[in-house]
Parts: C-alpha cells; sequence; structure tokens
C-alpha cells in the first residue's frame, strides 16, 4: 500500500523565499506581512493552518479507510517543501543526479487555496529535478530540460473556484471531492501535462496575462515587443491593451474578448495573442477604435517592454515586468493523479 502526504502550505505567498502566492492565509483574508526573510509571512500564530483544514481531514480520512500510510504536512517555507519533495526521490544515480523515482511508493497530494500554491509546489520540484546544463544526462529527452516530475494530486480547497471563477483544477475537470481526490490519487493513473518555465527561474501551469486597467476599469495602454519563436506579434511601436500567454484556459478572454481560442495544457505548445486598439474610419469619415487580437502558437514565447512597468498576472500572482521575460515549453513534463 501506498504512503500518502497531504501538502498544506502555510500561507499564498509566492515570491523569494515564501511559498504560496500572495499576502493572504490559506486562502483567506490577506493579512499584514510581519513574517521575517524565508518565512511565508502573515501571522502564522493565528493562522488557519495551526490545524488542518476540513477537506484535508475528509481526504486523509478516506485514504486511511483504504488502507494508505496517511501523513498530514503544513510547510511554510521553501525548505519545508523540500522536505516533503525529498520523499519522492529515486535511487542515487551514477552521475549523482537527484532524480524522481519512476517506482515510487510515496504519493503526495497538495491541499491548494489557489493556483499560486500549486504553481509553489511545482516550482520546488523543478528546482530539486531539473540539472545544470553542464550536466544533462544522455537519457533527457531533446525537447527537455528535466525529467518526468513525480505526479502529484490536486485537493482544491476554495469551492467557489470550481464554478464561474475557474481554477486549474476545474479546467482539467480533476476531482474536487476529497473522498474522488482519495480515489485519484490511489486507484487513478497519471495524466501528463505541459509545463512552462521562463527565465526568471520559475515555472507557469495555466497561464499569463500582461496589462492593467486604470480606476474605472479602462485597459491602460503599454508598449512590448512579443515573439512566438520566429512569429513577431507586436514590433514595440504600436500600443497593446493585452497580452496573454496561455498554456491551459485561464485567461482565454479578456471581459467579452476571446484573447486564446484553443489553449491546449497537453499539445507541447503554448498559445499568446496581443490585444491591439486599431482605429478605423467609417463610410462617414467616423472615428472608431476596433480591438485586434493577433494569436501564433510555438514553443516558445518572450515578451520585451518598451516603456516603464507592465503589470501582469501568472497563475494569478500579481507582478511587474521591467526587462524581458521568456517562457518555453517542456512538453508533458508534470502530472496530475486523474481519475
Amino acid at each position: 500500500m501506498y504512503d500518502v502526504v497531504l501538502l498544506t502550505l502555510g500561507s499564498e505567498r509566492d515570491a523569494p523565499g515564501g511559498c504560496g502566492s500572495g499576502g493572504a492565509c490559506c486562502g483567506g483574508a490577506a493579512e499584514a506581512d510581519t513574517a521575517p526573510t524565508g518565512q511565508t509571512g502573515g501571522d502564522t500564530e493565528h493562522c488557519a493552518t495551526e490545524r488542518p483544514r476540513v477537506p484535508v481531514l475528509a481526504c486523509a480520512d478516506a485514504l486511511n479507510m483504504r488502507g494508505a500510510r496517511v501523513e498530514t504536512v503544513t510547510a511554510r517555507s521553501d525548505a519545508e517543501i523540500d522536505a516533503v519533495l525529498a520523499r519522492l526521490d529515486g535511487p542515487v544515480r551514477p552521475d549523482g543526479l537527484t532524480w524522481p523515482d519512476p517506482d515510487g511508493k510515496t504519493r503526495l497530494v497538495v491541499a491548494t487555496a489557489s493556483d499560486g500554491q500549486l504553481r509553489a509546489v511545482l516550482r520546488r520540484l523543478v528546482r530539486r529535478y531539473a540539472p545544470a546544463p553542464s550536466r544533462r544526462p544522455a537519457d533527457l529527452p531533446g525537447d527537455r530540460t528535466l525529467p518526468d516530475l513525480p505526479p502529484v494530486a490536486v485537493l482544491p480547497l476554495d469551492p467557489a473556484r470550481g464554478g464561474a471563477q475557474r481554477d486549474l483544477a476545474a479546467q482539467l475537470g480533476l476531482p474536487r471531492d476529497p473522498a474522488a481526490v482519495a480515489a485519484a490519487v490511489l486507484d487513478g493513473t497519471p495524466r501528463r501535462l505541459d509545463l512552462l518555465r521562463n527565465d526568471a527561474g520559475s515555472v507557469t501551469l495555466d497561464g499569463a496575462l500582461l496589462g492593467a486597467a486604470d480606476d474605472a476599469g479602462r485597459p491602460l495602454q503599454w508598449r512590448a515587443r512579443v515573439e512566438v519563436d520566429d512569429t513577431i506579434l507586436t514590433d514595440g511601436d504600436e500600443p497593446l491593451l493585452a497580452c496573454a500567454v496561455g498554456n491551459a484556459g485561464g485567461y482565454a478572454t479578456l471581459d467579452d474578448v476571446t484573447l486564446l481560442t484553443a489553449p491546449d495544457p497537453a499539445d507541447g505548445q503554448v498559445e499568446v495573442a496581443v490585444a491591439v486598439p486599431v482605429v478605423v474610419r467609417s463610410a462617414l469619415g467616423r472615428k472608431r477604435v476596433r480591438l485586434e487580437v493577433r494569436r501564433a502558437r510555438g514553443r516558445a514565447v518572450s515578451v520585451l517592454p518598451r516603456e516603464g512597468k507592465v503589470p501582469y498576472l501568472d497563475d494569478g500572482v500579481e507582478g511587474e515586468l521591467t526587462r524581458k521575460r521568456s517562457w518555453w515549453v517542456e512538453p508533458g513534463a508534470w502530472a496530475v493523479w486523474s481519475s
């Protein structure tokens, strides 16, 4: 029978030294950032994860009833996440690389209050198992920079994000009921998915949306050079309202505008779209602004801001782009347990 680790993150901070995706504790209301550097932020003495959340307990009960050996862990730092992930290591290789065990009997369930928390765990998996370019082994596929990462089961903690505000688990059609998650991790099969790595040292599971709006909700214009493989969507001389970098479908639309038409997290490609305001004249000579959406698909995308800072959301995590950022696809690099 399997050993199962139920991992919950103690905060939602997704920044260097932290393990989640914001300033809130376990998906609750945001709290003041009073934690020293290297901790996960928030008031950990009063954090809701001092006691496991109800879905975590229900999933643990379902696993125990099936005879699994279950341990619940709350991680509040990257080091604590890494200690859990070390249980997925395989035997020592002759080349000395740390490598996942394809036949391991330990399975991981990540309880997530946001996609950013899931991303935080995958980022640590990448940092654990991706070899340095100088130590690239011969058995690594030519289109990959890391081995097949161990499958993870996803236990969503926010029921609302299974509806209109769809999280990644909802987009992938993964089970949300704790008992169904337990069944998937014990009886299911790994469903391999593409992973976007970027040159900032992080990863993207769903996608990124670049751009911002004013206080009235009107999109602000900005400029950047956007390239997908050898296709230039914009050279940076014209204004943009948005740029979507899609692995899955979370950023497929902006208000009523379709940005991404067919994002597929398992097709080995990234879909990219830019929204460009274009001034056109009617037959009567009147001017109006039409939104032109340009799209391309490929293996890699780069965005080079031409001026100032460009706000963005990446897997729901806020940031500002001030210099060139590149994403590239790692086909089938990560996997989820699916029923």
